[in-house]
Formats: structure tokens, C-alpha cells, sequence
């Protein structure tokens, strides 16, 4: 046994200040691949939220400090990479489990399975532990820790039959249930306008026909009798909070931003996001003449999503974001049946880059200009990490006609959003932010109240300025 040579459940101090956890196995016919990845624990062995997951869908943490590097072939074997660096791991992490997940197999079907920790900077090998394994799919081969102050690394070797979900649900990852490939879509086809519900009218008014009608009108006779009663009820509600806030029959063009990073699944799956976009869209019926939305997904990267009309509020959200791909554990494969139109939302990701979405609305706002100020509703679960980035886009759109309103949906690390409010330098303030611990529990009053209590402020001091 050479110094570095480990037997399990061994540890010894890690000196490098970046190692690199270097998982080999011998390549080969019929070998499975294998995976490998970390998780960020807390002293409670549990994640904070699934952005502490480190792997192939998620190859970077939000700190920076770890990141998954890959596979390459290497001298007969098979290699994948997580690097750690150290100095970067927040307090609040107490340990970073060395993970591994076998695809197609198990890793008793691996031979040749090999943990290496490695000095980043140097190459040098820091220590080597060789695993024993069988039926496992999912193996736990070493983990960094934390010990007075003082870095170490221990050899774990303890494998999972229930593969990479069934570990990681173990330190607390969300894991969603695993859906089949959506079949293609037929083309859809104009529903006909239903008839109108007869009302007493004078003889001498006309009854307006369907086709004389504005799109507004249509569109909403289109949507569920429920769904209609709901809007024209939270419509005349955004109507009382505008006129609470010195704001009676303002008018402006709406955007909506849905968070769609990996922590939104639960949200998505119980209906809470699809009763956000509903009761957004009672703001744009009533500020907008048309009550259309642009809307925008984000993650990892921002996308466009088809714009909301009302007629289109049934089934708007459950075409165009797809709950199905946003789990963590959906691997990159072939996607069929996308309807013209949609999104394959394997190319937002599932982390949080708000400054995308925030850099693509002001683009569309300087290509597309409207005699109304633009008001963007911004939905977020929190995870902020791109402070700086944020900061700059949001400064840089002061001179703009927009205002964003950004909602807190629940969680913490809002980081740069809760401070914009007080953010000195700027001739106005074109910011709100607040945060509601569950959405779906707010009155509609109140949640219009705070939705729309400092856009009316902005718009009079955007005038004074000269931005509107």
C-alpha cells in the first residue's frame, strides 16, 4: 500500500487548495459508462436546494467552486471529472460527497474502479482508493469534510441500488417522476367562436357580431365560463389597486418572466405556476387593450416563449413549459413532436441566470417600441447568484421605458433583487421586489396591491425625467 492508497472508510488532510476527484474504470464491449458528481451538504447531510447538485446537467455550482469537468479516454480506461476548489466552498457547506451513477449497468459490471483525488495545480495524486462493487447503480466513493478548519478527504464506497435519483434523493434533491416523450402534436385547429350568451339590449343598439368584435372580446369568450368569471373578477381587482395607487386608466404593454430553473418542478407540478400565469393575465387584460403578453422562460439561458393571448390560457403553460423537462435527471436525447411553436426547454437548463432574460427583454423593448411604458413581472424562486451582472443590466435599463417588477416566489438567496430598492446612482428608481413564502394563499387584492404599488410612482417620476 503506497501512501496514497486508501482502504475504505480511511482519511487523510487535503494541503491542495483545488483538487480534482477523478473516477476511472476500464473501458471496454458491454462495459457501462458511469457518471460522476458531487452534492454540497450542509451539517445537516442534507442539500439546500437542488442547485447543490453537481453533475452532468448541472456541470457548475452557483459559487463556482465545483464544477463537473467530463469524461475522456485515458490510457485503456474511461475517466470523469468533478474539480473542487476549495477556498471557494461557502460557510454553510459542510462536506462534498464524490458521487457516481453506472448508465446501463451496474458497477459490479466495471472493473477496474478507481477514485483519485488529485492536486489540481500540480497533477499530483493526493490519494487512491480502488472499489469493490456489485449490484449497485449508484456508488458514493469519497467525500471532502470539514474538521477544525482543516480540509480532509475520506473513502466512502458506498453504493445504491436505486441509482443516481434514488442517492440523491437521500440528501434531500426533489425528484421528479419520470415522464414519456410527448407525441407529436397534430396541427391544431381554429376551434369555432361559440355564440355569444343572448342579453337584453334596446332594439334600436345592434348586436355586435362575433367577427365585429374586438380580438379582446373574443378571445375571452373563448376561455372556460369559470376561467371567465376569475378573470373579469380579478380584472376590475387590478383596476381598484391602480386606482389606489394614483393610477386610473394607465395603460402598458406587459411581459411575463417565468423562472424555469430545476428547483421551479415543484411549483410547475402542483399547478401553483399555472395559477401565477392566470391571475397575470387579468393584469394584462387590464393594461394592455389586447390583453396579450410577451412572455419569457429562463434557466440556464433565456428563450422566448409564444406570446399569451387569453383565448390561449387554458392550455398556454402546458404546451409551451414542459414540467416533464425541467427534472434534473432527464439526460440530452432526440426530441420529437414539438409543435410549430415550442420551445424544447432542454435548451434553458436548470440553473438561474436572470440577466439573460432581463438583457433579451430590453433588447426586444429598443426593437419594438410602444407609445405605452413596458411592465415586466418577474417570477423567481430565489438561487440568485449573477449579483454583478444583475446590478448592471438593471442600471443600464434606467433610461428605459420599462419597469420590472420581480416576485420572490418562496425561497431565500434573492441576493442583488432585495437590495435594488436602495441602490444609489440611479434617476429612477425602476425596481420592485418582494417575496411571498406561497403565492397561492395571497388574496388577489393583496398580491395586485404589491404586484402594482410601485409602478404608478415610477411611470410619474420616468415622466418628470424625460424616460416616457
Amino acid at each position: 500500500m503506497t501512501a496514497s492508497s486508501l482502504s475504505k472508510g480511511a482519511n487523510l488532510p487535503v494541503g491542495a487548495a483545488v483538487v480534482r476527484a477523478v473516477l476511472s474504470w476500464s473501458a471496454g464491449a458491454g462495459v457501462p459508462d458511469a457518471d460522476a458528481s458531487a452534492l454540497l451538504l450542509t451539517e445537516a447531510g442534507r442539500v439546500r436546494d437542488d442547485s447543490d447538485f453537481v453533475f452532468y446537467n448541472q456541470p457548475t455550482h452557483a459559487s463556482g467552486a465545483v464544477r463537473h469537468l467530463g469524461k475522456r479516454p485515458e490510457a485503456g480506461a474511461t475517466t470523469d471529472t468533478v474539480e473542487v476548489d476549495l477556498r471557494g466552498i461557502e460557510p454553510a457547506v459542510d462536506r462534498v460527497v464524490l458521487a457516481a451513477s453506472a448508465d446501463g449497468g451496474t458497477f459490479g459490471q466495471m472493473s477496474g474502479l478507481t477514485l483519485r483525488l488529485l492536486d489540481s495545480g500540480t497533477g499530483a495524486e493526493l490519494a487512491r482508493f480502488e472499489m469493490a462493487a456489485t449490484t449497485e447503480t449508484a456508488f458514493i466513493g469519497g467525500e471532502l469534510y470539514r474538521r477544525a478548519g482543516q480540509w480532509k478527504f475520506r473513502a466512502v464506497g458506498q453504493g445504491y441500488a436505486s441509482g443516481l435519483a434514488g442517492l440523491a434523493t437521500d440528501f434531500g434533491i426533489s425528484v421528479d417522476e419520470e415522464e414519456p416523450a410527448a407525441p407529436p402534436s397534430p396541427a391544431p385547429v381554429p376551434a369555432p367562436d361559440p355564440a355569444p350568451v343572448p342579453a337584453p339590449a334596446p332594439a334600436s343598439v345592434r348586436q355586435a357580431s362575433v367577427a365585429d368584435r374586438p380580438r379582446f372580446e373574443k378571445d375571452v369568450e373563448r376561455l372556460p365560463v369559470d376561467m371567465r368569471k376569475r378573470l373579469s373578477l380579478r380584472k376590475e381587482q387590478v383596476a381598484v389597486s391602480l386606482r389606489k395607487h394614483g393610477a386610473a386608466g394607465v395603460t402598458a404593454r406587459v411581459v411575463l418572466v417565468l423562472d424555469a430553473s430545476g428547483s421551479m418542478s415543484f411549483l410547475y407540478s402542483k399547478g401553483i405556476v399555472a395559477d401565477v400565469v392566470e391571475r397575470m393575465a387579468a393584469v394584462a387584460a387590464q393594461l394592455d387593450d389586447d390583453g396579450e403578453m410577451q412572455a419569457w422562460t429562463f434557466a440556464s439561458n433565456a428563450a422566448r416563449l409564444p406570446d399569451l393571448r387569453l383565448g390561449d390560457l387554458p392550455d398556454w403553460l402546458r404546451l409551451h413549459v414542459r414540467v416533464g423537462e425541467l427534472g434534473l435527471f432527464r439526460r440530452r436525447r432526440p426530441r420529437n413532436g414539438l409543435a410549430p411553436g415550442q420551445l424544447d426547454m432542454r435548451d434553458v437548463g436548470i440553473q438561474n441566470e436572470e440577466q439573460k432574460a432581463i438583457a433579451q427583454i430590453r433588447a426586444f423593448v429598443r426593437e419594438n417600441p410602444a407609445a405605452a411604458p413596458t411592465l415586466v413581472l418577474f417570477f423567481s424562486d430565489g438561487g440568485v447568484y449573477r449579483n454583478a451582472q444583475i446590478e448592471r443590466e438593471l442600471r443600464e435599463a434606467v433610461e428605459e421605458p420599462i419597469f420590472w417588477q420581480f416576485v420572490g416566489l418562496g425561497r431565500s438567496q434573492y441576493g442583488v433583487l432585495e437590495r435594488l430598492d436602495t441602490m444609489a446612482g440611479r434617476r429612477v428608481d425602476n425596481v420592485g421586489f418582494f417575496a411571498v413564502d406561497d403565492i397561492g394563499k395571497v388574496p388577489d387584492a393583496e398580491l395586485y396591491d404589491r404586484l402594482l404599488s410601485e409602478f404608478p410612482s415610477w411611470i410619474t417620476a420616468a415622466r418628470r425625467a424625460g424616460i416616457l
